[in-house]
């Protein structure tokens, strides 16, 4: 049976589920995929829980990556054919059976890149890219902090980080997942029990650092701002903050909202420091996006990035997957099955 995720109100890990969806015509321009995996990301744990933006009014099918092949294509698509395997990033709806989108939102996969590592890495490995790259210009002699960083953009940032050969790498996690962080080369901080500001200022003789990739926001972000160093840039994709659990709360999402810092322009000139907000989910240029997501297959082709999935839910289980990731139980991707993967490309070092 063809089915796609809903989420049908703003609410707990109960308001989640799949339903029978009806396969529609490609319109020009457009190619339709069978989707074999779908990412899912905090971000849609957050629209779920009515606290991202921007998101479809409820009910709506959330997800911005799907891997598959194409299964029929609308007139004027000549970039792929039926029963190609392509990966590609949505706006949203990716978490169903089949989705529409158009072509140039498409990339056809060769053989040695399997569908599972394909799904893994649009919505990861695109922001920490963006951020990092096409935002921060980062070199080899730069400094980088990156929160979450056994999670899926966190591990991509990593990988990322190591292979424009920077060396002065810092990320938190929970101490059990700092195997990961020095894997990658860098300077676990236990989120839990130290003080990543005063990290940072000891281990950089107050410097600072150039670069800090932050998803938790609130008072948190504030301060990431007070560690960057002179001409440093701050990035900010989450907020993670607004929800510590599974379970929808008004008021701890207003104390995070309300500790969010509001950002004084004349401030940040003074002290030459910058902020980014991303979304990737709004990012218009695909042409920029496009050349990103071609650079980062081509350095997973060559070795230089392997995506790291946690684990593969069945799209049935989507409550339990959103559950996965806010216990921070993933170190890496989660994916969500909606068909097997006919090619034998599948690697699922965790069946569900």
């Amino acid at each position: 049976m063809n089915v796609r995720v809903v989420l049908r109100k703003a609410g707990g890990v109960n308001c989640v589920g799949v339903q029978p969806m009806e396969v529609v015509e490609p319109a020009e321009g457009e190619v339709r995929v069978r989707v074999v995996y779908a990412g899912i990301n905090f971000a849609d744990l957050l629209m779920r829980m009515g606290f991202y933006q921007p998101r479809p009014e409820y009910p709506f099918t959330p997800g911005y990556e799907v891997s598959g092949t194409v299964d029929a294509v609308g007139e004027g698509v000549s970039s792929v054919e039926v029963g190609q395997r392509v990966v590609a990033a949505m706006r949203n709806g990716g978490q169903a059976s089949f989705v529409t989108v158009p072509e140039s939102r498409v990339i056809a996969l060769t053989d040695d890149i399997p569908l599972d590592v394909a799904a893994a890495t649009p919505v990861t490995y695109l922001t920490a890219h963006h951020m990092l790259h096409h935002l921060g210009h980062l070199k080899a002699e730069d400094s980088v902090l990156i929160h979450g960083g056994a999670g899926g953009v966190g591990t991509a940032a990593l990988q990322l980080c190591k292979w424009a050969g920077v060396s002065k790498v810092w990320a938190t996690s929970s101490k059990g997942k700092h195997p990961v962080l020095t894997s990658y080369g860098a300077r676990p901080i236990d989120r839990h029990n130290e003080d990543f500001a005063s990290v940072i200022k000891d281990e950089t003789n107050g410097r600072g650092v150039d670069h800090i990739l932050d998803p938790i926001g609130g008072e948190h972000l504030r301060k990431s701002l007070s560690s960057l160093a002179e001409g440093g840039r701050l990035y900010t994709y989450g907020l993670s903050a607004a929800a510590p659990s599974g379970k929808r709360s008004l008021l701890k999402a207003l104390l995070a909202f309300r500790k969010t810092p509001k950002f004084d322009p004349l401030r940040l000139m003074t002290r030459n420091r910058g902020v980014f907000g991303v979304h990737m989910g709004t990012w218009s240029n695909e042409t920029v996006m496009h050349q990103q997501l071609e650079r980062i297959i081509t350095g997973i082709r060559e070795g230089h990035l392997a995506p790291v999935i946690d684990r593969v839910f069945e799209a049935s289980d989507v409550q339990a997957a959103h559950q996965h990731i806010h216990d921070a139980k993933n170190i890496g991707k989660v994916l969500l099955r909606f068909h097997h993967d006919e090619g034998g490309h599948h690697v699922d070092d965790n069946p569900v």
